[in-house]
């Protein structure tokens, strides 16, 4: 009897908990949820079109024109199809890359900090509270639970 009481008190979910839950950060829940998923469509949609596809077009382009002066040479079996594909894709993910600062920008301008290396992963914002909670729950060893 009281097993079953202990697997359903942890199946509640962190919105049901009181207390602290893990992913809980008051910076966090101030934020509007559609303003990040506007902010996220904007920068999928900016990254594609002023960096990605520029780059990926271009670095073909340069491609295509290396193997016809002939400093590349073409596939006996596919011509130049297989360089500009690689020189496609590269330029994509660099373009896509190349735009994650200004993503970062817009995401700092709603007061959402991105996590730096030596943050724990589950830290999205770095705030006072957060912080003080994180400390106190590594010196327990142990992860906040339901009252």
């Amino acid at each position: 009897m009281s097993s079953e009481t202990t697997q359903q008190e942890s199946q509640t979910s962190p919105l049901k908990q009181t207390g602290w839950p893990m992913f809980y950060c008051p910076v966090s829940q101030t934020n509007d949820a559609g303003e990040v998923a506007r902010i996220r469509k904007e920068c999928k949609k900016e990254s594609f079109w002023y960096r990605a596809l520029p780059l990926s077009l271009g670095s073909m382009l340069v491609t295509q024109g290396l193997v016809s002066k002939g400093i590349f040479s073409a596939s006996p079996r596919f011509g130049a199809l297989p360089k500009m594909a690689i020189a496609g894709v590269l330029g994509f993910a660099i373009g896509k890359m190349s735009y994650v600062g200004e993503c970062k920008k817009k995401f700092q301008k709603i007061g959402i900090v991105p996590c730096r290396p030596q943050q724990k992963r589950h830290c999205h914002h770095t705030c006072k509270e957060c912080e003080a909670k994180r400390r106190s729950n590594e010196k327990e060893g142990s992860v906040p639970a339901a009252s």
